[in-house]
């Protein structure tokens, strides 16, 4: 795994501009990075506008803790009682966290761990951002939590547990942030998907403003209304009832963010290649790597699959892809290509290619850098 650390740099800066110019501090959303030392240099150069870590798993934030982190958001709920109870005890020795609670089930766990621990956990209320359009579903299955109503009740079923601190809700945008809308090959597609995503964008405005509205006048004092990735983030960063964007894979910019309308998405640059070795020649015309299917999670797709970079010239077969022992390549350059030739891929997605390698090496200025350790190289694995 490649990393070209000043094209990293650059796409920091760029957040940063956004960020900081509405006021709204960055959360990093860990799950896009996944190895330490970026994280840490993440956190350096965003300087005032860092806001804190939004973990997904619990193991990883306490990981992260030990490690020195502080303010960390555990974004996706677990009724795990040792993990939740990790984390009661990382409150209890002065850590900032924070956990997400949208059911009675997951307050009850957290409330117990708390219990069990001696501390007051705080807690945010996760929320779905999903549009209803002509009675269809449009968006993630994340949340039973829709409406303003439905967040005051679980904010009060966390309230009534005497353990656990209501600070806000978090409300991501996964339709917004997360769908591509200017796919050069579906041109009728994109123009539909902008047009709901506009509508989502004034969906949300208005349903997460009617909940921290809903919130304040049940007595809550809300100070945390998390939003937003990096897709999303110049939409989200204006929001005025928004307190702090959340942003991660940006700063890699994987190829699923080449098919973004956005001038900011497309302003960032690809700081993130993986190298396969290039072993057999099949045929005339043809190139065989060992390894290189990683995947990206979502709907199965083509757009899920790696593409290749280098050497140009060279593509995926279509009834093979890109497998787990080995990934068949074809163009117009194969033939010129040596056995034993680096082929580079971009990832679709950011953080998960990290699960597969030990070590990203990091370039600067056309030159190695350093080696540094992923979650892997650390011996985590946070499933």
């Amino acid at each position: 795994m490649v990393v070209d650390l000043d094209a990293f740099d650059r796409n920091i800066e760029r957040h940063v501009a956004i960020a900081s110019a509405k006021k709204k501090p960055m959360r990093v959303a860990t799950k896009s990075i996944r190895v330490p030392w970026l994280i840490d240099r993440v956190k350096e150069k965003c300087g005032a506008s860092f806001g804190g870590l939004m973990c997904f798993s619990a193991w990883e934030a306490c990981f992260l803790a030990d490690r020195g982190h502080d303010d960390l958001l555990v974004a996706y709920p677990t009724l795990a009682n040792d993990a939740l109870v990790a984390l009661a005890k990382l409150s209890v020795a002065g850590k900032r966290v924070i956990v997400s609670v949208d059911s009675e089930d997951s307050i009850r766990a957290a409330a117990n761990a708390a219990k069990e621990s001696g501390a007051k956990l705080a807690c945010v209320v996760d929320v779905d951002t999903s549009l209803t359009l002509m009675g269809a579903h449009l968006g993630v299955r994340r949340s039973p939590l829709a409406r303003a109503e439905d967040v005051v009740r679980i904010a009060r079923a966390a309230r009534d547990s005497g353990h656990l601190n209501v600070l806000g809700v978090l409300a991501y945008e996964a339709l917004v942030a997360g769908v591509a809308d200017a796919n050069p090959a579906t041109w009728a597609k994109n123009v539909a998907l902008r047009a709901i995503k506009g509508k989502s964008i004034d969906d949300v405005r208005a349903r997460r403003a009617a909940m921290v509205a809903a919130l304040r006048e049940d007595g809550f004092d809300v100070t945390l209304v998390n939003g937003g990735g990096t897709g999303s983030l110049e939409s989200t960063a204006d929001d005025p009832s928004v307190t702090e964007v959340s942003c991660g894979s940006g700063f890699f910019k994987p190829h699923l963010f080449d098919a973004y309308e956005s001038a900011f998405v497309r302003s960032l640059e690809p700081a993130e290649v993986f190298a396969v070795e290039i072993t057999r020649r099949p045929g005339p015309g043809f190139l065989t790597c060992a390894g290189g299917g990683i995947i990206a999670s979502g709907e199965a797709g083509k757009e899920r699959l790696p593409i290749v970079v280098y050497p140009e010239g060279l593509g995926l077969l279509s009834l093979e892809g890109a497998g787990e022992v080995q990934t068949p390549l074809t163009g117009e350059t194969a033939d010129a290509c040596a056995l034993g030739t680096p082929a580079l891929f971009r990832p679709a997605k950011a953080g998960e290619p990290m699960e597969r390698f030990d070590e990203v090496l990091l370039f600067s200025n056309g030159k190695l850098a350093s080696k540094e350790r992923t979650y892997r190289g650390d011996g985590q694995c946070f499933g």
